[in-house]
């Protein structure tokens, strides 16, 4: 499987099965992280972790407290794509690591960023794909 990056109308594709994404939250300043998986039924997340808790962020049900981190498995299926907000407002973009090292994401506010499978030929999917038309 192949991870399709669509950002400021470029498309950069990594040919990984599995990805971590993280962030800074931009009110509590509180760090974020969530493993992927890439299939070919979309992006599932595997599992997600929160540095503490703070408004409107309580860790759900379930999560287990290790080295500061809360850990817990999303309940959610496979998601078509991601779409990520560069707000700029918290001093760093999204942090996108896989076994091929990490790179940084929308650090500066502006488009969206969107993730997604890539499609047979490891190029983005059409846009009526993408919405399900």
């Amino acid at each position: 499987m192949s991870l399709c990056i669509l950002a400021a109308g470029k498309t950069v594709t990594l040919s990984v099965a599995a990805f971590t994404l993280s962030w800074t939250h931009s009110v509590e300043r509180t760090r974020w992280a969530e493993d992927w998986k890439v299939t070919p039924s979309g992006l599932q997340v595997v599992e997600a972790r929160i540095k503490g808790s703070g408004a409107g962020m309580e860790p759900p049900e379930g999560a287990v407290l290790r080295d500061g981190w809360w850990i817990y498995a999303p309940d959610v299926g496979p998601q078509r794509r991601l779409v990520l907000a560069a707000s700029g407002e918290t001093g760093d973009g999204w942090m996108l690591c896989t076994v091929q090292g990490c790179r940084e994401l929308g650090k500066v506010a502006g488009a969206s960023i969107v993730l997604e499978p890539c499609g047979s030929d490891g190029t983005s999917q059409p846009d009526s794909a993408r919405s399900g038309r």
